[in-house]
């Protein structure tokens, strides 16, 4: 007997990760040197004052209990805090701050809340996957913004039909951008908030890397803009700030209607995150001005060192202002699964090739900050090794 699953679930991509733990583990058991730069996973540590928060939150009895929802109220008060602090912004700790189990889950909640059979949900390719996830999941109609270097990787809704538009419930816009590490100008978010404003759609802006930014770029909050609170939702993570990826705690902010709609989608998935993880993320905000330093000068260390290592190894690339990594182009007829492939198998390098990003990022791949610089300059000296043995055309499997 089989057991068919859904027509939702068939219809989801496979995710790019998807084998490569596999093929890495069967690589260190043969005693490979592997390089991991896949995953945007930091190996720096979290902050110690953090992690001795945590410690006391877990000796707490009252920290093992649900949270549900409204969560740990101290979290929302320095979510607060914080975008004050940030962005010069004022929210409602109680009415307007969610507690997420990472911004990730919040991302694909946000559809169900808004989105109903056929409604457009525009997602921007190459992209999060959890924005398609969320859009197919819900029964939504995904309509695919192909992200061109041409238009510095924006998603200019101006460009979208105005027959989609009317029927465009929900758009994900994420700057700085993953994979791309682009940014987005003032003028470009101030366009998108009324293109929203004036078709009722509700925007969804990813800020996962507000803080890691360089060479003195700032990266804003959609909220900085007149008008987004109308439609906007912002979430925000603390995975890549602090180093807390497997933590799992982020928020989101908008509007007492928007936030109180997402908060139901989830009362009836999960009962939020736990609550000594929400009560050692009140010490990352509080003082995320002293603990971002550190991470952010490390990164930057590490993507110059890409940079000029990839410039010596025949790659064209250019040194991003923001997020932890570099989007490569690829030579013309290298198909990037294909050479990811290549790369791991060859070298023991791992790397995401643009395809798993969607089709429209086909002819790049991408590298995450996630080693130090001589290992990054190691890994892209077996990235230059790779391609020159690479034959063009070359199909992997599905990654």
């Amino acid at each position: 007997m089989t057991i068919a699953v859904s027509d939702r679930l068939r219809r989801l991509p496979g995710y790019p990760l998807a084998e490569v733990p596999v093929i890495k583990r069967r690589l260190v058991d043969a005693g490979v040197d592997v390089i991991d730069l896949g995953a945007g996973d930091n190996d720096t540590p979290p902050p110690a004052p953090v992690v001795a928060e945590m410690n006391a939150a877990l000796a707490d009895p009252a920290m093992s209990k649900y949270g549900f929802q409204q969560g740990y109220p101290g979290f929302r008060r320095a979510a607060v805090d914080f975008l004050n602090r940030r962005f010069g912004q004022r929210f409602d700790p109680t009415t307007e701050i969610l507690p997420l189990i990472g911004s990730k889950e919040g991302l694909a909640h946000l559809p169900f809340a808004f989105v109903n059979p056929g409604d457009v949900v525009i997602l921007p390719e190459p992209g999060y996957q959890a924005y398609t996830g969320g859009a197919l999941l819900t029964g939504g109609e995904p309509l695919v913004y192909p992200l061109r270097a041409e238009h510095k990787f924006l998603l200019d809704l101006e460009r979208v039909p105005t027959e989609a538009l009317a029927r465009t419930r929900l758009v994900y816009v994420n700057y700085p951008n993953n994979p791309t590490a682009a940014i987005a100008p003032l003028e470009y978010l101030e366009k998108t908030v009324a293109m929203c404003r004036r078709h009722g759609t509700v925007l969804a802006y990813d800020n996962a890397y507000c803080d890691l930014t360089y060479d003195g770029y700032r990266a804003p909050s959609i909220f900085e803009i007149p008008g987004a609170t109308e439609v906007a939702v912002e979430f925000f993570s603390l995975s890549k700030s602090y180093s807390m990826t497997g933590w799992r705690i982020g928020y989101a902010a908008g509007n007492r209607g928007l936030i109180s709609a997402l908060t139901k989608i989830k009362s009836y998935t999960d009962t939020g995150p736990f609550l000594a993880v929400q009560r050692a993320g009140v010490v990352a905000l509080d003082r995320s001005e002293e603990f971002c330093v550190p991470i952010r000068a490390e990164l930057e260390r590490r993507r110059d060192a890409g940079v000029a290592a990839l410039a010596a190894a025949g790659f064209v690339v250019e040194t991003p202002k923001a997020a932890m990594y570099l989007w490569i182009p690829l030579p013309p007829g290298v198909q990037s699964a294909g050479f990811a492939r290549h790369v791991l198998e060859t070298e023991g390098v791992v790397t995401l090739p643009g395809s798993g990003f969607g089709p429209a990022g086909e002819g790049y791949f991408r590298i995450a900050l996630t080693v130090g610089p001589d290992r990054i300059r190691e890994a892209v000296g077996r990235i230059g090794r790779a391609l020159s043995t690479f034959e063009p055309g070359r199909v992997a499997a599905a990654s």
